[in-house]
């Protein structure tokens, strides 16, 4: 692995992308697409179906090798490290649909996650009957309690897993995430199927999560609810037909012309208001 990038701007992030292209086959799914995650941020990626969003997310994750480019986390390159070496350096990911154990309690989770990131050997006892979970440390229980009170779960601590609505579930995933102690989250459509007292709920833990000084954690949120990433994000990333159309602030990216074309066509440009499909926001979702 590269130490250190020639580019010293990317080493100040906390995660970095610069000439990311990935073919399949014939189709171009990403063209010298370059992004940067600034620490304690939230930032955005978005774009209409197909603009390759999934895409740059499994190569920022490990999961896809690009045809060209590089990624660097924390100034590190590790654009050939697999996913679990990445995640051993501090990426975390959650998916679309939540990867959870049905059999085991909110508490349990985050319990295992806390022990991949700081005792493996431990682990390992415990996966192999999960049932009979090896009692946690006080150490253990503090680091814990403090995730379950961050993320509003106090409260459905003992529930398996099974027993939970959608929204619930997603609170539990990004929980398992930040037991692993990241230095940045990747968000895969948080809000997909969750109607918008759900929403607001993830929403206010994810600014939480930013907030939070003694974490240092940063989230890049991949979302088709462009209102809730204009709400939250402090920079975002436009992409479309997989190439990358626009970064700036919020506010940069609500009057991008290029960003509105591809969102509702050139022809619907002649007006100033944002897109329609944008909604208005209120608490950080679509009113």
């Amino acid at each position: 692995m590269t130490q250190v990038p020639s580019d010293a701007a990317q080493s100040a992030h906390v995660l970095s992308a610069r000439g990311v292209t990935v073919r399949y086959g014939g189709l171009m799914a990403l063209s010298d697409v370059r992004l940067d995650v600034p620490p304690r941020s939230i930032v955005g990626l978005v774009g209409p179906n197909g603009a390759g969003k999934t895409t740059m997310l499994a190569v920022l994750s490990g999961l896809q090798r690009p045809a060209s480019g590089r990624v660097w986390l924390r100034g590190e390159e590790v654009t050939d490290a697999s996913p679990q070496a990445r995640a051993r350096r501090g990426i975390a990911r959650t998916f679309q649909q939540p990867e959870l154990f049905m059999g085991l309690t909110v508490r349990e989770h985050l319990v295992l996650a806390h022990r991949v990131r700081v005792k493996r050997r431990r682990l390992w006892s415990d996966m192999v009957d999960p049932r009979s979970l090896l009692p946690p440390s006080r150490a253990e229980n503090e680091r814990v309690e403090g995730l379950l009170e961050l993320l509003n779960l106090t409260r459905v601590a003992k529930a398996p897993v099974a027993a939970l609505p959608l929204g619930v579930s997603r609170l539990v995933e990004v929980g398992r995430a930040l037991a692993c102690e990241p230095h940045v989250i990747l968000l895969d459509e948080p809000l997909s199927g969750l109607d918008m007292k759900a929403s607001e709920n993830l929403l206010s833990v994810f600014a939480r999560v930013a907030e939070h000084v003694e974490r240092d954690i940063s989230l890049l949120l991949v979302e088709h609810d462009v209102a809730a990433v204009l709400a939250l994000s402090s920079r975002i990333f436009v992409l479309d037909f997989g190439v990358l159309i626009a970064t700036g602030t919020p506010e940069e990216i609500r009057n991008d012309p290029a960003v509105r074309a591809a969102y509702l066509g050139d022809d619907e440009l002649s007006g100033s208001q944002p897109p329609p499909s944008w909604g208005h926001v209120h608490g950080g979702v679509e009113a």
